[in-house]
């Protein structure tokens, strides 16, 4: 699983997530990070959206909020990990 570092913009706090998946959908990048590498324990899980333009150096990330929005693409991820159960 890869792990990869964030850092907030308005405070420069830094937190690292794990990638569980990640996905495309309409020329949108989506990944599903949760904050435990632990597969068999129960976690929180977070669906970002991939911001930034393509070919810049950084990718800004935003927190899936939107109701229909994360349904949809929770539904997706659902798919895609079939082992792992997605409640909102």
């Amino acid at each position: 699983m890869e792990k990869i570092k964030f850092t907030f913009a308005d405070t420069e706090e830094a937190a690292e997530f794990f990638v569980l998946e990640q996905t495309r959908i309409n020329g949108m990048n989506y990944i599903l990070v949760t904050e435990s590498d632990d597969e068999e324990e129960d976690a929180e899980a977070f669906i970002l959206k991939d911001l930034s333009a393509d070919g810049e150096q950084e990718a800004l990330y935003e927190i899936v909020e939107d109701d229909e929005e994360l349904e949809a693409v929770s539904k997706i991820f659902g798919e895609m990990l079939e082992d792992v159960d997605i409640t909102l």
